[in-house]
């Protein structure tokens, strides 16, 4: 025992029980082979990738670290930005392979088989304020403050079961509008991943969509319905989802310039609801109705969902499902899982540093930042399934925190006992095994759970 404590000095490379479980579980190591992030000498793209993935559960950055002397890695803060900038990292396939394997090795076993998992697009903003130097900056709406921000959108998609979820990949959306975009991209190979990442950014939201799903379909992600808000939902999209095998469960727009064919005619969804008769009574929505939905000659049959809103009796909501063979109510509850992503989205921001932590001018630091903030979340977010406890993803993020902390402190206690050791050695003429007798001696003196913390480390 008393020579596994004395071995450990200051071992930056430790994490904790919990971290390197996940890590050897899911081969996060091979998923970085897989998507072209090795190195063929210097330090190893795992140890980089481990330390970004530990820096929020220190509560320090890399900066403060470094001034403090406290949990310094083994290498240069030039590695770490070297690493990030590195533009031959496939970012999208390293997050899809890691969501794939979780939902394969961990999720399905536990699920019954007539579950309907769905995957899930949604945008939120990843804002950079504060400098007018980034790459590919662009101004960007933003919906929920109704105002223009500098940043970018991190389009996302995401798997859930209802019951968990999981990021599965995203792309940071500068703009196609050239005017809105304050920088251009830095000019780099065209046949590396680089290349494509900030040409995908530049394409509009609902394309950029489409590759992501790509994606997470060659993953073989499982997954029968596809969620989405009314900012995604078209005659187009809708074709373009159902070519790929899904079918699409979103919200429709109320607007007068999308039409959809009812009873042989292309009317618009207003003029649809105008046309018929609404349920009464306490009923979940107001009215049901088929229709197709045409793109250059190809039909689409869909039902629409007209759902009451409870707060104001005068407005209602659309959803559109491409599976027609759903009953209305399940459409409403299986729309009802879109909401996790805005869970996520929330974490993201508020425990897990997402945009924060990433100061870098560079878009190939800030996607490799993104995918570091993902992982993160993949992990709590199975921590939050297999564990026996009602913790929430917050209450699990400074669970994590404090057992860094832990490993934290019994570092710096076995580097005092190491240099009692060497003080022994050195200044009494005392064997090895006496020395060792000593310090066996001084340990079972110690209170049960300290002894038990150290002897686990």
């Amino acid at each position: 025992m008393n020579k596994s404590i004395t071995q450990a000095t200051q071992n930056d490379k430790q994490i904790s029980k919990s971290t390197k479980r996940f890590f050897t579980r899911f081969h996060v190591s091979s998923a970085l082979k897989a998507s072209n992030a090795y190195k063929k000498k210097g330090v190893p793209v795992m140890e980089i990738f481990q330390y970004l993935f530990l820096l929020i559960f220190s509560n320090r950055s890399m900066y403060m670290n470094l001034i403090t002397g406290r949990n310094t890695p083994d290498f240069a803060k030039d590695t770490v930005y070297r690493f990030m900038k590195m533009i031959q990292i496939n970012w999208i396939r390293f997050t899809t392979i890691l969501s794939a394997r979780i939902i394969r090795d961990a999720i399905l076993p536990l699920d019954s088989e007539d579950r309907a998992n769905v995957l899930i697009i949604d945008d939120s903003m990843f804002e950079r304020n504060r400098s007018k130097k980034v790459e590919l900056l662009a101004k960007v709406y933003d919906h929920a403050k109704h105002k223009y921000r500098f940043g970018f959108r991190m389009l996302t998609l995401g798997w859930s079961d209802g019951s968990t979820f999981l990021p599965v990949n995203s792309i940071l959306l500068s703009t196609e509008n050239r005017k809105n975009r304050i920088n251009e991209a830095t000019e780099v190979d065209k046949r590396t991943v680089g290349y494509k990442r900030r040409k995908l950014s530049m394409e509009k939201g609902t394309q950029a969509m489409l590759t992501l799903l790509d994606a997470a379909r060659k993953a073989t992600i499982p997954a029968k319905y596809v969620l989405f808000d009314s900012w995604f939902s078209s005659p187009s999209t809708l074709h373009a989802v159902k070519s790929m095998d899904y079918d699409v469960i979103g919200k429709v727009k109320k607007t007068p310039k999308m039409f959809f064919r009812y009873n042989g005619e292309d009317m618009s969804l207003t003029s649809i609801y105008n046309k018929n008769k609404k349920r009464r009574g306490r009923s979940r929505y107001l009215l049901s109705v088929m229709v197709d939905v045409v793109k250059d000659g190809e039909i689409i049959p869909a039902k629409v969902v007209y759902v009451r809103n409870r707060n104001k009796r005068k407005e209602y909501l659309c959803l559109i499902s491409t599976d027609v063979n759903l009953d209305e109510n399940e459409i409403i509850r299986i729309y009802g899982k879109r909401w996790d992503i805005e869970m996520f989205f929330k974490v993201c921001k508020s425990y897990l540093n997402l945009s924060k932590e990433c100061n870098s001018l560079s878009y190939d630091a800030m996607t490799a930042h993104t995918a570091v903030v993902f992982t993160r979340y993949m992990m709590l977010s199975l921590e939050s399934r297999e564990s026996n406890d009602n913790r929430s993803l917050g209450e699990l993020f400074l669970y994590f925190s404090d057992e860094m902390s832990d490993i934290t402190w019994i570092q710096a206690f076995q580097m005092l006992l190491q240099m009692f050791r060497t003080m022994l050695s050195d200044n009494a003429e005392l064997s090895d095994e006496k020395i060792t007798e000593l310090v066996d001696t001084f340990m079972n003196t110690l209170p049960v759970m300290l002894k038990t913390q150290l002897q686990a480390a």
